[in-house]
């Protein structure tokens, strides 16, 4: 009977369309419109506004701030970019992976094609003639002939590709990967950046600082001289005593040299004491004098002196040559004595930077036209308009004048607000993006000091008690209460603890990539044979999430564990979660298996030939 249920729930989970978690599952909640992407005219008479919950674009008057079309789109609209004199709309539709090609004058699909698996962006070759996508769950990046009307090639990434873009020469495609690839037990832990040479389709990548994680999106200049990455840079080597002065995290914006391919440095975007939770979109005007950033968590904008911020930096790198460089003296005050402090300096844009706080709630893109930012607002379903020149919010469109939060709605607006954390230096999301991990260690207190453990999914975390890696949580909602009290050090009402148990109910697993039109493939369905035979459902019990709830000891303690055993997570979308054991200290499954030899308590995973390997891992691949 169990095994019937389970069945069917899967089946429902698969195919459900109507819950709420924004790119975690990529379904939505018609009750909102959640306008999340942005894209401007190049006369700048208009912003396209990709509304992901609404399942639509809409057209957005520059002039005045009306809504003058709106577009229909078929499934799950993640980016949007402009092509053919801005005639057309090129639109990514997640998780199916497609490309429709929306005529603005009529409204209707031109034309559509498959690409890779939850594209989450989307850029046109300066020709006109090529797209790319970032297919974020492929871990790849399509490339679309526009003239054939088809995708002809895919280029590999390393860890969920968010987002693209390319210089105006278009030479180089710039790709943010999300999340590290590295294990998380080591020294250095940091995403990176992967480049393209469009005409070979050479890779390479540009590794960002130790802690750069959760990058959301690059933007390259108009000159071709810089792409700007916003990211956390987390501080997760230091215990999570404190939030003080960045302690756990702080936020920032990588700068690369785009012609060179190479990072130049990284700057924090907090203050002192007052985090900027959660950097999301960021963009560059023509003019190159100004830089903007917006802050998801603390649903501001940071208007940047860029031209300045590039003089600070060169002045430093130019002091750290000479033998007395104690520290720069400036019109800015003292600042970093070398470049290498420069990532840690939490007064380097003090006098360069303005912030400016939105009416909204949840800023994602930044267009830019007219001499105003544009960005939306994705959890009060509004577009906030900035004037650059002024500083000031001059615009608060309401997209849904009858917007009422529901209980999950809230959930998932709280989970994600840095407001609600102490000095705002992060939020719920910070440390579990979308409600998953950040591929990082941390040295939580519930267990005491020194024995960091990897970032768990809270994917299915109310059905599948106790919580933590430790099991020191008899079930999810004292982790919630929890979280908020030792981690954002704050105090908040019963009521947000209710609403984030009810949002985290509503997550449901994404297919799996490995997947073949929804069914195992063949190597999966023998790795599937493999898996009951070295017993690993003993443990991994299929008739509830792949998780008999239970702790166990498989000999993977390490030096500084102060228990042997540890609790059995589920499989469902272990696909996404690496790296994986208590400590993050092996990237693949591969890995997990053939060096750590996990399993080996129940049964012979020491004795499976290499075929037999791989084929477990395509099954365990495919939960």
């Amino acid at each position: 009977m169990k095994a019937i249920f389970y069945s069917t729930l899967l089946a429902c989970l698969a195919f459900c369309s109507a819950v709420l978690a924004e790119n975690a599952d990529y379904s939505r909640d018609e009750a909102y419109r959640g306008p999340h992407a942005s894209v401007v005219s190049q006369d700048q008479k208009f912003v396209y506004v990709v509304e992901f919950d609404g399942a639509k674009v809409i057209q957005i008057d520059t002039a005045s701030y009306q809504v003058t079309k709106e577009l229909a789109v078929a499934g799950t609209p993640t980016a949007a970019v402009l092509w053919q004199n801005d005639s057309k709309l090129l639109v990514t539709v997640a998780p199916q992976g497609k490309v429709l090609c929306i005529d603005i004058a009529s409204g209707n699909v031109d034309w559509e094609t498959a690409v890779g698996y939850c594209p989450e962006s989307i850029v046109v070759h300066p020709n006109g003639k090529l797209a790319y996508t970032a297919n974020r769950y492929s871990t790849d990046i399509s490339v679309v002939d526009l003239e054939a009307k088809k995708e002809i090639k895919r280029v590999k990434a390393l860890h969920e590709p968010i987002s693209v873009d390319i210089t105006p020469d278009g030479k180089t495609l710039y790709a943010a990967n999300y999340l590290p690839i590295d294990p998380s037990d080591g020294y250095d832990v940091a995403a990176e950046v992967t480049w393209m040479d469009t005409e070979t389709y050479e890779t390479g990548n540009i590794r960002l600082l130790n802690g750069c994680v959760s990058l959301h999106e690059v933007k390259v200049s108009a000159d071709g001289k810089y792409a700007f990455v916003t990211n956390n840079l987390a501080r997760y080597q230091m215990p999570t005593t404190q939030l003080e002065r960045g302690w756990m995290n702080t936020n920032a914006v990588a700068i690369i040299d785009a012609q060179a391919r190479k990072l130049i440095n990284v700057v924090l975007l907090d203050d002192i004491d007052l985090g900027a939770a959660n950097p999301w979109g960021v963009d560059m005007t023509d003019d190159g004098k100004t830089l903007i950033v917006s802050h998801a968590g603390t649903h501001e904008i940071s208007i940047i002196d860029a031209a300045a911020m590039f003089d600070k930096l060169t002045k430093i790198a130019e002091a750290e040559e000479s033998s007395d460089a104690q520290g720069q003296k400036s019109n800015y005050g003292y600042s970093s004595a070398s470049s290498a402090d420069v990532p840690n300096d939490l007064a380097f844009l003090v006098g360069l930077r303005t912030r400016v706080k939105l009416s909204g709630n949840g800023p994602r893109t930044v267009s830019l036209a007219n001499g105003k930012a544009f960005i939306p607002m994705y959890f009060s379903d509004t577009i906030s308009v900035v004037d650059l020149e002024s500083k000031k919010e001059v615009q608060n469109m309401v997209l849904n004048p009858n917007f009422e939060l529901s209980l999950a709605r809230k959930g998932i607006l709280t989970f994600n607000d840095g407001e609600a954390c102490f000095q705002q230096w992060q939020s719920c999301a910070s440390c579990h993006p979308y409600t998953r991990m950040d591929g990082l260690n941390w040295d939580l207190m519930n267990d005491g000091l020194g024995n960091p453990k990897n970032a768990k999914s809270l994917l299915l975390s109310h059905e599948t008690p106790p919580t933590m890696i430790s099991g020191i949580r008899a079930d999810a909602e004292h982790c919630v209460r929890s979280g908020f009290k030792h981690i954002l050090f704050s105090v908040r009402p019963e009521s947000d603890m209710v609403s984030i148990d009810e949002y985290l109910k509503t997550m449901k697993p994404l297919p799996s990539p490995a997947l073949v039109n929804g069914e195992l493939s063949e190597a999966a369905k023998r790795g599937k044979d493999v898996f009951y035979r070295v017993n690993c459902h003993q443990c991994h019990d299929p008739e509830w999430y792949y998780t008999d709830m239970q702790m166990h000891d498989v000999n993977t303690e390490n030096p500084f564990d102060r228990r042997r055993d540890f609790d059995c997570p589920t499989l469902c979308e272990v696909w996404r979660t690496a790296p994986y054991l208590h400590d993050g200290r092996y990237p693949t499954l591969y890995q997990l298996f053939k060096d750590g030899q996990h399993g080996v308590q129940k049964g012979a995973v020491d004795k499976l030939t290499e075929q037999e390997l791989q084929d477990l891992c395509e099954f365990v691949r495919s939960l």
